[in-house]
């Protein structure tokens, strides 16, 4: 959804490039590409980017998609609902991480007694949107408005009364403490499926936001996804952060790409598409070292690892792929497997960090002992890609949709 097909689904002038136009995304995503940039050099030394570096971006990323949304729809209500999005997910990761003890800079702000001020602004937020500032009330978003303010209330009460964290002593309480817990961990999915659900209603009621509302729905969908991985360990915090960030503050196109427009003109998606696409070089390069080098291993771990020395593995980035065991004396190892490996990610333990190896020795140090007997450990390539994401961004800004490219000239030529 660019800014002309905004234009000319709201009844307005069609849009023509206007400078006045170009000019929020361009700051927008030179404020994105400098934070990716600073928080590339954080993943890389410290394998940790704070939330914190992050806020600065995301505050000039979505005061320029306000006045871009303003000046393409002048729907008070539309921009109230971009506003509610940007702050429900902002306050998921409030609540999902304790009020973000990693970043101490913001202790003063995430302090637990603010908690239920968070939770009146993304409660009236929604309420402006759907209600208030809505040209005509559509009362199919009442009981969906209800469900929403009924978990995050919840969610919200438990968290603060730490009733979360308790310990039953019945029977009848460890149930009801598991449904409790079970609901902490989902939540954000239902969270997410109502905000899909009412802006499609906003999309196809009369008088509500119509066609502007598919760029809400996109940035909420793919959003979605990405702190859906992020919450099951399936993907790195940063990374999903950063894939997060762009669509809230860069949503379309600042300019036409040098390969033309994509299909679907979000931004967040084509930089996905490219930094995987950008991303497959680092296994087909670890593959060929691996062949010249002589190492051997399972054909597919040859594309994402390579072995190291046993009694070097505290100096190397990257996840240990082989489990050991020691016997009278002798190592035996064999190689994790791919569905193995996906629920440890998912379960977020039985994972060997090298950085944890580094930071804390004396808990590893029966893995270290197996690891110099070993002789060499295998371990996956740990380039950060948040990387790729920020050269998925540039490369998309500047040349557009890779994908989109190659079957073009499949398909034409």
């Amino acid at each position: 959804m660019t800014l002309s097909v905004i234009h000319k689904c709201s009844g307005k002038k069609r849009y023509t490039g206007s400078m006045e136009s170009f000019y929020p995304m361009l700051i927008s995503a030179t404020a994105v590409l400098a934070t990716l940039a600073y928080a590339s050099y954080l993943d890389i030394r410290d394998r940790r980017v704070p939330f914190i570096y992050w806020l600065p971006m995301l505050a000039v990323g979505i005061c320029c998609t306000v006045f871009l949304l303003w000046q393409a729809t002048s729907n008070l209500s539309l921009i109230a609902g971009y506003l509610s999005l940007v702050a429900s997910f902002l306050y998921l990761d409030y609540l999902d991480n304790r009020g973000r003890t990693d970043s101490p800079g913001l202790t003063f702000y995430y302090r637990k007694a603010s908690i239920f001020w968070y939770l009146a602004l993304v409660l009236a937020l929604p309420a402006l949107s759907w209600f208030v500032l809505a040209p005509s009330l559509n009362t199919q978003l009442v009981p969906w408005y209800a469900m929403f303010a009924g978990i995050f209330g919840y969610v919200s009460y438990m968290e603060y009364t730490g009733r979360f964290e308790e310990r039953p002593r019945t029977k009848r309480k460890t149930q009801e403490m598991d449904v409790a817990r079970a609901i902490s961990r989902w939540y954000f999915v239902l969270i997410i499926l109502i905000y899909i659900v009412t802006t499609t209603l906003m999309l196809f009621y009369q008088g509500s936001w119509g066609a502007p509302a598919s760029l809400i729905l996109l940035i909420t969908v793919f959003c979605g996804v990405f702190y859906t991985f992020g919450r099951m360990h399936l993907f790195g915090g940063a990374d999903a952060w950063a894939l997060i960030f762009i669509a809230f503050c860069v949503p379309t196109f600042p300019f036409t790409p040098l390969l033309g427009n994509p299909p679907l003109l979000f931004l967040a998606f084509t930089v996905l598409l490219n930094a995987l696409l950008l991303n497959l070089v680092a296994p087909v390069g670890i593959f060929a070292i691996n062949i010249l080098r002589g190492n051997r291993a399972p054909v597919m771990y040859m594309f994402f690892g390579f072995p190291v020395k046993g009694e070097e593995i505290q100096n190397e980035w990257g996840f240990v792929m082989e489990d050991f065991e020691e016997k009278q004396g002798t190592v035996s190892r064999k190689f994790i497997g791919f569905w193995d490996s996906i629920r440890r990610m998912y379960a977020g333990e039985d994972r060997v960090y090298t950085k944890e190896l580094r930071e804390q020795p004396e808990k590893f140090a029966k893995e270290l002992a197996i690891y110099r007997k070993a002789g060499t450990v295998w371990i996956s390539y740990a380039v950060p890609f948040i990387i790729p994401i920020t050269a998925g961004l540039i490369s998309a800004i500047f040349f557009g949709d890779f994908l989109f490219a190659i079957m073009k000239i499949f398909v034409t030529g």
